[in-house]
């Protein structure tokens, strides 16, 4: 079996550290890829630190890569040797549940695969994900990226650009919409950047004054101060959607009194704690709808990433070594990243 390099979590309160592994050898219709890139995700601090239970250890994140095919098994017909090609949050499902069917693998009825941590359905125990040198991946869960592109921008759209994609394109989002951004981080530069892109008029809120120009730079309308009371009133009864991106447990009644008749919030910010429940009357009162959306499918995964290829969208990233991963995870915790982390996995070395 093929020995991998990258950097595990051994308990929830160790930092992450260089780890040796095997990956199994391609079978008929895997694809084994060199990894390039690996983007650093919220929900890996998460996962690594057990914040939301069940982490198995040793814990290898990562499911944001980009990187280039090394081998194919015998019966892949969809990509060979050489091809810049992706692998986001799954690496596989059950194929036949109505969900799959339909072509919304992220909601498996009996539970996709995630890229770690997951079920290892072909050598057992748990998945093993992107911080590392190598994977190997089913070819029906790789996904094809143009091969002129800036791999490292694109490895973030793997998991934040399909989460912020996802349901932008599921509630129909164009011209003529309004639609707002809450929080300006790794899931909401790219709500921005796609929202734009799909026509609408796009308001970002934001709690921190010095992201006003960045915001627009990354191709927002009109930014909100959300402490301040005066501006956030002036927005109210006025937006079709709303992207909440917050990670963080807060008010969600502030954000849906803005939302016009039929109007609905969508939350894909997952915080540890929950947030506070909202009044059933901000909800009735205008048929608000309060609702929530998983990444995206394969299928809808690779028009995200054929779409942003063709708008020219990739993450803003600050490029670290492997070897700066925990302290990449600190700042991440302060929000000091603009606004992604991305592995450059030339840096990892066997030891």
């Amino acid at each position: 079996m093929p020995l991998a390099i990258g950097y595990a979590a051994h308990a929830a309160d160790k930092a992450l550290e260089y780890f040796e592994f095997d990956r199994r050898e391609p079978t008929d219709f895997d694809v084994e890829i060199d990894i390039a890139y690996c983007g650093v995700c919220h929900s890996d601090l998460h996962q690594a630190r057990n914040e939301w239970g069940g982490t198995v250890f040793p814990c290898v994140p990562g499911h944001e890569i980009v990187g280039r095919v090394t081998r194919v098994g015998a019966k892949v017909s969809k990509y060979q040797v050489g091809d810049a090609v992706g692998v986001g949050c799954m690496v596989d499902s059950c194929g036949h549940c109505h969900s799959c069917g339909e072509g919304h693998e992220q909601y498996c009825e009996n539970g996709f695969v995630g890229t770690y941590n997951g079920e290892d359905k072909h050598s057992g125990g748990v998945t093993f994900g992107g911080y590392s040198n190598r994977i190997t991946v089913t070819e029906d869960f790789v996904l094809r990226v143009a091969d002129d592109a800036d791999l490292a921008g694109v490895a973030p759209l793997l998991c934040a650009g399909i989460t912020t994609y996802s349901p932008l394109r599921h509630w129909g989002i164009s011209k003529g919409h309004k639609v707002g951004v809450v929080g300006l981080g790794g899931l909401g530069h790219m709500a921005v950047k796609i929202a734009k892109a799909m026509g609408a008029e796009v308001v970002l809120f934001t709690t921190s004054p010095s992201k006003v120009d960045d915001g627009k730079r990354l191709g927002a309308d009109h930014v909100v101060i959300s402490k301040d009371e005066d501006a956030m009133k002036a927005w109210t009864n006025s937006l079709d959607f709303i992207l909440n991106t917050v990670a963080a447990p807060h008010d969600l009644d502030a954000y849906l009194a803005l939302l016009r008749l039929n109007g609905t919030m969508c939350l894909v910010g997952v915080p540890a704690e929950s947030h506070p429940s909202p009044a059933v009357f901000n909800l009735v009162a205008k048929r608000r709808s309060l609702a929530g959306s998983l990444i995206g499918g394969i299928a809808e995964t690779q028009e995200m990433l054929d779409f942003c290829a063709e708008h020219n969208i990739t993450s803003d990233i600050e490029l670290i070594a492997m070897d700066d991963i925990n302290e990449a995870y600190e700042r991440m915790l302060k929000s000091d990243v603009k606004y992604r982390f991305v592995i450059d996995m030339a840096t990892l070395k066997q030891r």
